[in-house]
């Protein structure tokens, strides 16, 4: 039961993304490039609009109310027994958490890498003559 949902669901996307594709936008689309700019000629194009607006709502209804059945009544349940926590499994007590290196603030100077002093003269050397 399980597989022929899943085939419906898979079904179900592939058409309405073809339906969603065969809408004509202001701009065109790409109804032109699947040969939607014809599409008009078999309904009518105000006719056609209605025709792939409803089968759009209908398709993404479907879509969303096949979803959430297999996803209630297929999927594993989680009962009580069968749920375990990352912290129940006991990592807290022998865990070891790195250690991140302080972060400096923007604008901060960074320390002194080969021991010179941190405050460097704000008035620079004058040279010798």
């Amino acid at each position: 039961m399980f597989t022929v949902l899943m085939s419906l669901e898979i079904l179900i996307c592939l058409l309405l993304i073809v339906v969603i594709l065969m809408q004509s936008s202001k701009g065109g689309g790409l109804a032109g490039t699947f040969g939607g700019g014809n599409v008009g000629m078999v309904f009518g194009v105000r006719r056609t609009a209605d025709f792939l607006i409803r089968a759009t709502q209908v398709l993404a209804a479907s879509f969303i109310v096949l979803a959430l059945v297999i996803n209630v009544f297929f999927l594993p349940s989680r009962t009580a027994a069968n749920v375990e926590s990352v912290l129940s499994k006991g990592g807290g007590k022998n865990a070891v958490t790195p250690q991140l290196p302080p972060t400096e603030l923007p604008g901060a100077e960074p320390p002194p890498a080969n021991g010179a002093p941190s405050n460097p003269s704000p008035v620079p050397a004058t040279p010798a003559k």
